[in-house]
């Protein structure tokens, strides 16, 4: 068996709907997934499954999410192995264990090169770093992530589909795959 890293995309379903967790991991189960379990209520689900690749499994997730959910939702899927060497990479680490909150990581499906980072350097403000490690987007946020005009400008009309993840996430997901 492999383990496997799911991420979703913003899971808000509207009012009065959320994803439950317990429901995210029984639809995971029914898809024949081992060992399925989740981090925090924001749509991080780690799995065991036979030889196959972390891409194979974002359609299947996709649809089965759509079939128990009534909505889609963009689905990342890393390996075990890829998902501890993303953390691993982490280029602003120390400033991750000073504040966890002001580190995130775009998880991106498709990979970004450098040259994505020139669109966004100027909407990058009193300090904001960027970073492109492995094809994801590190992003060092001076403050708070949500007030940066920086976040804004990282759509998925002008980098592909992704989804952010803070340090602290980042790190307890590759917890949860060594234990």
């Amino acid at each position: 068996m492999n383990s496997y890293v799911a991420l979703l995309y913003s899971i808000v379903l509207g009012a009065g709907r959320r994803v439950v967790m317990a429901d995210l991991r029984g639809m995971a189960d029914g898809l024949g997934f081992r060992a399925p379990r989740t981090l925090v209520a924001t749509g991080n689900l780690v799995f065991e499954t036979g030889q196959t690749s972390a891409r194979a499994l974002e359609t299947p997730l996709e649809k089965a999410f759509a079939a128990t959910f009534g909505r889609h939702v963009d689905i990342i899927v890393r390996s075990g192995a890829g998902w501890l060497t993303l953390a691993a990479s982490n280029p602003f680490h120390d400033e991750g264990e000073d504040d966890a909150t002001r580190v995130h990581v775009r998880v991106m499906r498709d990979p970004l090169d450098e040259a994505a980072l020139d669109g966004l350097r100027r909407y990058c403000s009193a300090g904001e770093r960027l970073a492109v490690v492995d094809g994801d987007l590190w992003v060092h946020f001076a403050g708070q992530a949500s007030e940066s005009k920086l976040l804004g400008a990282m759509t998925t009309k002008r980098l592909g589909i992704g989804t952010f993840r803070n340090w602290n996430t980042v790190k307890g997901l590759a917890e949860m795959l060594r234990s």
